[in-house]
């Protein structure tokens, strides 16, 4: 069977990595590139990252391209330390020297345009931070929406409960205009995780502490960045997250990657017109679904709502059991 190909768009932080980690374990799925932009770290930061994982796992073919610096608008001023300064925990102390020899020369906007533009029609793209890397790509390209197969984005919300902001979450709230002329403009079949849905459907820490105890080099790797995360703190995440979902462990990005790989996976989901507010004190980068056509909007997206945890569990484990030949 073909393998379905796949464009990444990360910030990568921890649950990126970790997501990143899955679709490298899909037998199903080739990545075509991984495409970077700010988010949990700087640009620099999240390249260098994704050299990180691709080097655990033993996937260095893959091309990673630099992206977009900060929004279309203003500065990325929300601070944001969930995943450490460097966006993997702060306890890498080797750097490479090497790293930016590593990066492919074209830009990621162009890369994005390029890869699409080659395999019209047949390629997922999966977006794991900031959508401003896509939203220049529609500037550049109008037709690059309809060029692709599918979108798949982790970000967003659906009950204005936020995670950075009073209504807003993470990726959608570090550049607003941009989530908003994506699911404006990119009429493309599209499959949304947002962050409710990542938190209502969480695992036990006890599944945590078993995943990355396995015995090989990527759940040896996962251990090590998540060891002084307070993201990955039980007890921190108590006063966090757990008063809106209650407890458990939630990688976020994990969850779009998943339905991209299984569509089983995504066990019930609503089909709506979505928006993103780009005005207001408090409710700036929030999403509103319009499940009453009061937007009269011709183009639907899909929300994801309920997951099938174990399928999505034996993804996690999978994920982390690589290179398979150790």
């Amino acid at each position: 069977m073909a393998k379905k190909l796949v464009i990444i768009d990360t910030d990568c932080g921890i649950d990126d990595a970790q997501a990143i980690m899955m679709a490298l374990a899909a037998p199903n799925i080739q990545i075509l590139g991984i495409t970077c932009v700010f988010g949990n770290a700087a640009v620099e930061n999240v390249c260098q990252n994704v050299l990180r994982v691709l080097s655990v796992c033993e996937h260095d073919g893959i091309p990673v391209f630099r992206g977009s610096v900060g929004p279309l608008l203003g500065d990325s001023n929300l601070c944001n330390n969930h995943f450490g300064t460097d966006g993997l925990g702060d306890v890498i102390a080797e750097q490479d020297p090497q790293w930016e020899e590593k990066i492919q020369k074209e830009h990621a906007v162009n890369a994005m345009i390029r890869l699409v533009s080659e395999h019209q029609n047949q390629v997922s793209l999966v977006t794991l931070g900031p959508l401003t890397n896509l939203a220049l790509a529609v500037r550049l390209d109008p037709c690059f929406p309809q060029k692709l197969k599918d979108l798949y984005i982790m970000g967003g919300n659906m009950e204005g409960k936020g995670n950075v902001t009073l209504c807003a979450e993470f990726n959608f709230a570090m550049d607003p205009e941009s989530a908003y002329i994506v699911l404006e403009e990119f009429l493309c079949p599209t499959y949304l995780a947002s962050w409710e849905y990542a938190c209502r459907n969480s695992l036990t820490w006890e599944f945590f502490e078993e995943m990355i105890s396995q015995d090989a080099p990527a759940a040896r790797f996962m251990k090590m960045i998540t060891s002084k995360c307070w993201a990955y703190s039980k007890e921190v995440m108590k006063q966090k997250r757990d008063v809106y979902f209650g407890p458990g462990f939630v990688s976020y990005d994990s969850y779009v990657m998943a339905a991209c790989i299984d569509s089983t996976v995504v066990a019930q989901s609503i089909e709506c017109p979505v928006r993103v507010e780009v005005q207001g004190a408090i409710a700036r980068g929030m999403m509103a679904l319009d499940r009453t056509n009061e937007l009269k909007k011709s183009h639907s997206v899909c929300v994801m709502t309920k997951c099938d945890v174990a399928k999505f569990s034996q993804l996690l484990l999978e994920s982390l059991r690589q290179p398979y030949n150790k």
